[in-house]
């Protein structure tokens, strides 16, 4: 006898039950119940964001056993995972683009599951879920961004496209120290990052780590300064508004590390950090005064000592730079999956793919062959 189950969209995540939510999840900050709430609730996304919230969960038996966090996208901001050019070339076709269906965390290049569920059974019903709705809401397609690796495959199962993307990530194999992880890279490796520590060090004041009641209100006020700076030199403005670092303050302050540079008392620059079970996840770095090497500073070696000091797997710094490689960050894989309802474009994208992985692999080893680390 086969089991029913049954697939729910919410247009809000207040909809669902927090602990249910976050029962299904593996402890990552970025699918918590708080920081999606937090994101609505500050009017980062919903009604004019381009970002409407569709939130899928599975039931069985009358109790959820797998939730996604799903939107429906009118454009392709705040992604990382770039497929404008897909969009570009469906309209080319005569076809609609947007709305399409995104399951991810916005405006957040982590990985981490998508498919929150107890069983293959509930994620496999996910992601035919996500099938439906497209074409219950007349969207394009369906992507799943930043997934784990198991759910790439499991996707694949399902119908979807795989898609490899890279990142730089550091990887802590068991260092002790700051000083046992530099023990690994060549001499000259060894030499530069040390007098590039010791130089933006000796801006001429302090650095300090904050987190759980460490942090407040006023904190804040500082780094959504240094936000606004960055955001408008990236992005043209900030995805998220005031409202929502407050939200966070109230109910996340025990997931975040805000690495915060004071000169003379006042705060020059900071690194928002969050913190997940095994890995800490750098998101927003901006400063109000340049001092050299301290951006590499608060964002690389001071995340890679928090790891070290707390046993943590790796740090996650974010999308793109190349920089990241000198310090020690190294190339790895990042899954995505894709699915459009019309055959023809699908194919199309198939074949793209295809070749995109097999580029993709040549460019992870050739950067991995660029590595700082001491060979042989």
């Amino acid at each position: 006898m086969s089991e029913t189950l049954t697939l729910t969209t919410h247009p809000s995540i207040a909809q669902i039950d927090p602990h249910l939510w976050d029962g299904l999840g593996d402890g990552n900050p970025f699918t918590t119940h708080r920081f999606l709430l937090a994101l609505e609730q500050s009017g980062s996304v919903g009604t004019g964001t381009g970002w409407q919230p569709l939130h899928l969960t599975v039931e069985r038996n009358g109790r959820i056993v797998g939730a996604a966090p799903l939107y429906a996208k009118g454009h392709s901001q705040g992604e990382y995972i770039f497929d404008h050019a897909w969009a570009q070339a469906y309209t080319r076709a005569g076809g609609r683009y947007y709305p399409k269906l995104q399951a991810a965390v916005p405006f957040t290049p982590a990985t981490g599951q998508r498919l929150l569920a107890q069983d293959d059974t509930a994620r496999m019903a996910l992601l035919q879920g996500m099938m439906q709705v497209t074409d219950h809401v007349q969207a394009s397609g369906a992507h799943v961004t930043f997934c784990t690796q198991s759910e790439a495959a499991l996707g694949e199962q399902a119908g979807f496209l795989p898609r490899i993307t890279q990142q730089f990530h550091w990887l802590n194999r068991g260092y002790a120290s700051y000083d046992d992880f530099l023990a690994a890279l060549s001499s000259r490796k060894r030499k530069d990052l040390r007098k590039e520590r010791a130089r933006a060090q000796g801006f001429g004041g302090t650095i300090r780590h904050l987190t759980g009641d460490d942090l407040q209100p006023h904190h804040w006020d500082a780094f959504w300064e240094f936000y606004q700076d960055t955001g408008a030199r990236k992005w043209g403005q900030p995805y998220l508004t005031r409202k929502f670092f407050d939200l966070i303050q109230d109910t996340m302050r025990d997931d975040i590390l805000l690495v915060l540079a004071k000169q003379d008392g006042i705060p020059i620059a900071g690194a928002l950090n969050f913190l997940g079970p095994d890995a800490i996840y750098g998101r927003y770095w901006g400063c109000t005064e340049d001092h050299a090497f301290l951006h590499f500073e608060l964002c690389y070696h001071q995340a890679i000592d928090h790891a070290i000091a707390h046993g943590l797997s790796r740090v996650e710094a974010g999308a793109q730079g190349d920089h990241k490689l000198a310090r020690g960050y190294e190339p790895v894989p990042i899954h995505s999956l894709h699915w459009v309802a019309d055959p023809g474009f699908l194919k199309a994208l198939e074949n793209y793919l295809d070749q995109e992985r097999d580029a993709m692999g040549q460019e992870i080893q050739a950067l991995t062959d660029w590595t700082p680390f001491r060979k042989g």
